[in-house]
């Protein structure tokens, strides 16, 4: 995929609307080179139905309640139910938004159609490489669509925010938080020959917000530049508090996958076919899978290193005139 100033790339963002997935949705709402056709929720840092709630409000807080939202499927491959982990809900408050409300109701309901045939769909009906999904939590519902509709796994286009190749994770000496929540999809994802870039921890914990940026966002004397402040400014405040490392702010993980998805310029990757291990003391370790060493082809690019400047400059001038944009037309 390539991007340019004509470009205008269409993006479904899968979601489970915690405090970097609002950031991620904010950031594409902002991007005057990109079009949202759609959010489709999944369960990670919240339950499904929360995640979902907070994308219809968030969409009504922006003026954009003309793109749909869908539901997902609401727990792992392997399991029957879910519960949000301890360290999701700590970083991330009880209702995803670092416990500050949303500056917006509607009574808007999520579409009837599926997250999966939702995304089938729209994957058969654009052509390849002006659409990109991208996924900011657990694979599940990624895997489940490329699952039904095998036809659409040489189209698709998927840039994702999870796992890590060059550093620890970050909910164990291995395990990227994303990939842990469904290891087994995850693996599914990546056994396939989809078009694949991993976002992960190697590149997002290099990108930061900082208080200085929150407080920019504060003085544009907007409702939504009050809300994403206040909630980020609980984001940085965790993230100082329960990160082993803290370099000045938080991590902008989901955002940065939604930036490279619009400019894959933003990063620098290495082509490999890989793996999830899924059972063991590794489990949810990504990791190149060794049975395709010697494949020409490889699917997946790593992103390894990042532009950060030019990527966070631009991610607080699109939120920035994002919200003022907002208020003017409110």
């Amino acid at each position: 995929m390539s991007a340019s100033k004509e470009t205008v790339r269409k993006i479904i963002l899968d979601l489970d609307t915690g405090i970097d997935d609002t950031l991620a949705l904010s950031y594409v709402l902002g991007s005057p080179d990109a079009e949202l056709i759609g959010i489709t929720g999944t369960y990670g840092n919240v339950v499904l139905d929360q995640g979902v709630d907070n994308d219809l409000r968030l969409l009504a807080m922006y003026g954009r309640e003309d793109i749909p939202v869908f539901k997902g499927i609401d727990h792992p491959s392997t399991a029957d139910s879910f519960s949000v982990p301890p360290d999701s809900e700590i970083f991330h408050g009880a209702n995803g938004t670092g416990n500050v409300e949303i500056p917006a109701q509607t009574d808007r309901q999520a579409s009837q159609q599926s997250s999966v045939d939702f995304i089938i769909d729209a994957v058969r009906r654009y052509p390849k490489g002006e659409l990109v999904v991208v996924p900011t939590g657990a694979l599940t519902t990624i895997a489940a669509a490329l699952e039904k509709a095998p036809d659409i796994v040489d189209r698709i286009s998927i840039v994702m925010m999870g796992g890590t190749l060059t550093q620890p994770g970050n909910v164990g000496p291995f395990a990227e938080a994303n990939i842990n929540q469904d290891p087994e999809a995850a693996n599914r994802v990546f056994a396939t020959t989809a078009d694949i870039t991993m976002v992960g921890l190697d590149v997002t914990t290099q990108a930061l917000m900082s208080r200085e940026d929150t407080e920019a966002l504060r003085a544009t004397g907007t409702s939504a530049g009050r809300f994403l402040a206040d909630m980020t400014d609980y984001y940085i405040d965790i993230s100082e508090k329960e990160s082993g490392v803290y370099l000045g702010g938080c991590n902008l993980h989901d955002p940065l996958a939604a930036a490279v998805a619009i400019d894959p310029s933003l990063v620098t990757t290495f082509a490999t076919n890989l793996m999830v291990e899924t059972e063991g003391p590794q489990r949810a370790r990504t990791i190149g899978d060794p049975s395709r060493l010697l494949d020409t082809v490889k699917n997946t690019k790593v992103a390894l290193s990042v532009d950060t400047e030019r990527f966070t400059r631009r991610f607080m001038d699109r939120l920035l005139t994002l919200v003022r944009k907002t208020e003017s037309e409110r």
